[in-house]
């Protein structure tokens, strides 16, 4: 296993990945990474390094990127998941700096720090005119109740201040938690002394802080800015520190980083800038440092997903609990798209027993990646399935049944423009197993070389099936039966299926073969690799 460090990252977490049996470790710098991107399986990365369609085309065994800090906006998420590479970042990780840093700017504003450095460094007593004001009893807005926000919540409250929030995927329960006022953006612009935004950048919150936002400010608002520079119309809120609508602003955070030369905020004394230093403290680069380190442990050893960005995220108990059903489903899809004919266009799965009450994003992507992977070059998997049966136009739908008393079980129907191919299967004491076939009760353990048949139950099929194994020194393994409990009309033979096992693999030669026997309608390898 090869993994890439690209850009700084702390002692500990490198520590650890070197500690892991057979991993090699490349440390290298945002310049010369590049060189090793080829044999690279992850890549780790902050935010200087820019993740592009390019880079990841120079790494084709990529399988996860890990970005030590909260925001992957240098990483081109659209192309890693096409690409089928992971990625997952560490929230949280730094949340406590960045809510001090913004305390900390809150204060300067409030008690006019920077100014009062210049003045009193020039030579300057100038006391009268650097009078300040107090936190106490201000209100604070809070845009954003996620970690970070959370933490200044924390902090806020030392200092007596009243604290309205915003946050429409918080519910009022967290909000009373956290002692917290939630209401609407209106009513936060209207009544905050101080604004802070700890939101991601979305089309929804992109400009958030527009003309028609200050508009409803009240007079001498000061504004805090420690998350994306996006989130704020530079231009209006230059024309509304002009007006005098909004008396200070502290950013963090730009559009364009560094800010090009002349930036027209820098020019007024209301506005303090740092360089996007919010979680840049030695503690929190050594926590998201570890925290990425094992993130990626955890996923490449036990394949379980921490912070994914670009998938559904599972708890390690999460996965622990679902694990044996991700890989059921995917050889589920395996075996349905080898006994399938025709052209997919659509792809059902539904859940039974207790499964059925998780969340089976996984399990469905799972299943989905089984199926393409009969007839894909490039692999699909739980990241790029649903992308990739998208762009293929088909359709996919889920239905969970928690019905008492069912054992947990998955069953996938897969439907071609020549018919309708269904397979469900369980875990039985840790093994994934089918469990029927076509709706005929059939188990076999879903692994190894298998052949799947279709035919008359008449005599002689067993026989032949052995004698045509038998003369092409194929050694039969298992050999599962089934067969429907009515025929399909009066008179005609039931149907039935086999699933034979087999120690290697079956050639068309000896399939043709097997069908040459009238009663045998179907015979087709199914292969577990």
């Amino acid at each position: 296993m090869n993994i890439l460090i690209a850009e700084k990252l702390a002692d500990a977490g490198i520590e650890l990945l070197e500690a892991q049996p057979g991993w090699k470790i490349v440390v290298s710098n945002p310049k010369e990474y590049t060189a090793h991107l080829a044999t690279a399986d992850a890549l780790l990365v902050r935010s200087a390094v820019q993740v592009t369609q390019a880079v990841l085309a120079q790494a084709p065994r990529l399988r996860v990127i890990g970005r030590a800090g909260v925001g992957v906006d240098n990483v081109d998420l659209e192309a890693a998941t096409a690409a089928g590479v992971l990625v997952m970042n560490t929230p949280g990780g730094n949340a406590v700096s960045v809510a001090e840093h913004t305390l900390a700017l809150m204060l300067a504003m409030a008690r006019r720090v920077p100014q009062a450095t210049l003045s009193t460094k020039s030579g300057k007593w100038d006391k009268k005119n650097l009078v300040g004001s107090e936190l106490r009893g201000k209100t604070l807005g809070i845009v954003g109740l996620g970690s970070i926000g959370r933490e200044v919540v924390k902090r806020a409250r030392a200092f007596d201040m009243r604290i309205l929030a915003h946050d429409p995927y918080v519910t009022s329960q967290i909000a009373r938690d956290l002692n917290v006022e939630l209401v609407g953006l209106p009513e936060l612009y209207a009544q905050s002394d101080y604004i802070s935004l700890h939101v991601s950048l979305t089309p929804e919150t992109e400009g958030l802080l527009s003309r028609d936002a200050f508009s409803r400010m009240k007079p001498g608002v000061r504004i805090v800015n420690c998350a994306r520079g996006e989130l704020v119309d530079d231009e209006a809120l230059r024309e509304a520190i002009l007006s005098g609508k909004v008396a200070g602003a502290a950013l963090d955070a730009f559009s364009v980083e560094p800010p090009p030369p002349g930036f027209p905020l820098f020019a007024l004394d209301p506005v303090l800038a740092t360089p996007h230093i919010g979680g840049s403290t030695e503690e929190a680069q050594e926590t998201v440092g570890v925290r990425i380190a094992e993130q990626v442990v955890e996923y490449l050893q036990q394949g379980v997903a921490i912070n994914a960005v670009n998938m559904p995220a599972l708890s390690p108990e999460q996965y622990k609990a679902l694990g044996p059903y991700i890989s059921l489903a995917e050889k589920l899809g395996n075996f349905a798209a080898h006994i399938a004919s025709g052209n997919p266009r659509t792809v059902r799965l539904a859940y039974h027993g207790k499964i059925a009450e998780s969340n089976t994003n996984l399990l469905r992507s799972a299943g989905l990646a089984g199926v393409l992977n009969r007839s894909l070059a490039h692999k699909a998997n739980l990241v790029n399935a649903m992308q990739i049966a998208g762009q293929r136009g088909w359709n996919v739908a889920e239905r969970h049944e928690p019905r008492s008393g069912h054992s947990d079980s998955i069953r996938l129907e897969l439907e071609t423009d020549s018919g309708l191919s269904t397979v469900e299967g369980a875990v039985v004491l840790g093994k994934e197993r089918l469990i029927q076939v076509q709706d005929i009760q059939c188990e076999v353990q879903l692994g190894g070389h298998l052949i799947f048949m279709m035919n008359h139950d008449v005599p002689g099929v067993i026989g032949h099936v052995g004698t045509v194994l038998g003369r092409n020194k194929i050694n039969i393994a298992n050999f599962s039966l089934g067969r429907r409990d009515a025929p399909s009309a009066p008179g005609e033979p039931l149907e039935a299926v086999a699933v034979v096992s087999t120690d290697g693999s079956v050639p068309e030669s000896v399939l043709a073969q097997l069908r040459e026997n009238p009663a045998v309608k179907v015979a087709r390898a199914v292969e577990f690799v």
